[in-house]
């Protein structure tokens, strides 16, 4: 049968202008990253994306090595988008990046030369079957590349249509500003930036944020959940489904799962219960909870998790009550994988 979308599907989902742009996002934003690959049945991924749509998620994230294996999130989504979303181009968001290891040799170890970036890029396009990404980002700085080539790079996207707009991800405050300049001094403004951020990540709220308000750009949130780690799924262990025991599911590392974490996880818990929210609600309203953050880039592996995420956003509002008893267990956990990357150092 034929996927027709539901008729209400944009009866609820807020959409916040990124930044400065007339660009607007939704508040919740789908990330390819995991259980897109060759891993998850492709019915799964499917329903998936159909149940996200459904609920006035118009943006898809990916990169061009998401998997496992490298490739294959793309691949998948190309096919999906040729099977069900092909008449609904038009009412998507989809992203791509490149900065980290993709192909074997030199040119395809990641960072951000102009031939990696610019090659990656008409790669993954190849691969998802289309003319042109919505937003392609340089997905991390690259200490050993000139930042001028690969913003360079950025631009070239846009001005030969293959990129409508350009963003960075994991660049730190003083880079993101020196990227925004090059940027408009190439004539292409600087859309979004998307950092990790969570109760358990804070790194943003330094000085990113600022940056980001005075350079005009927008900020989607990924790993808001701290790769399942702010869900109920680790309140009793850890469970046999988890992504640590899953194919490409290594970057959550069992370190992260330690008991002083477990403790804080425990106590954010209690809060959510008392709003009416499961945690893994409550996080991603909190990420919410600043109006620089255009939108929360959740993942999911099944239907369900998506729309339990959707629910967050009937209750975004938090008491300068709740905001302190969160303070308290809303600490740094360790947990920050793009912190070199995002601090000027070499990964």
């Amino acid at each position: 049968m034929n996927y027709q979308a539901d008729p209400t599907r944009y009866a609820t989902m807020p959409y916040r202008t990124c930044g400065r742009s007339g660009l607007k996002l939704p508040a919740v934003s789908l990330g390819l990253w995991h259980n897109f690959g060759d891993a998850t049945p492709m019915e799964t991924q499917r329903a998936m994306l159909r149940t996200a749509f459904d609920l006035g998620i118009t943006h898809f994230d990916l990169a061009n090595n998401y998997g496992p294996p490298y490739g294959s999130a793309e691949t998948n989504f190309g096919e999906h988008l040729r099977r069900d979303f092909k008449p609904y181009r038009d009412e998507l968001i989809i992203s791509s990046k490149a900065g980290w290891d993709m192909w074997p040799g030199p040119y395809g170890s990641g960072g951000g030369s102009r031939k990696y970036v610019l090659a990656s890029l008409d790669q993954s396009l190849k691969r998802m079957g289309l003319d042109y990404v919505d937003i392609f980002y340089s997905h991390r700085f690259d200490a050993d590349t000139p930042l001028e080539e690969t913003c360079g790079a950025l631009a070239s996207a846009v001005q030969q249509g293959k990129a409508l707009y350009v963003g960075i991800s994991s660049y730190s405050a003083a880079k993101t500003r020196e990227a925004a300049a090059m940027l408009r001094a190439m004539g292409v403004a600087p859309l979004i930036h998307q950092p990790s951020y969570s109760l358990m990540n804070r790194w943003i709220e330094e000085d990113l944020l600022d940056v980001l308000d005075e350079t005009g750009m927008g900020c989607i949130a990924f790993s808001a959940l701290a790769q399942g780690l702010l869900t109920n799924k680790y309140l009793g262990g850890i469970p046999a489904d988890a992504r640590i025991n899953r194919p490409g599911g290594d970057s959550l590392k069992a370190e992260h799962l330690n008991e002083q974490n477990l403790k804080h996880v425990r106590g954010l818990n209690e809060i959510a219960l008392l709003r009416g929210q499961s945690l893994a609600q409550m996080a991603t309203a909190w990420v919410l909870r600043d109006p620089r953050v255009t939108s929360a880039l959740i993942g999911a592996s099944r239907p369900a998790q998506i729309t339990e995420l959707v629910g967050a956003l009937s209750n975004l509002q938090f008491s300068a009550e709740e905001l302190a008893a969160i303070d308290q267990h809303a600490v740094e956990g360790g947990i920050n994988l793009w912190a070199r990357p995002s601090s000027d150092q070499r990964p």
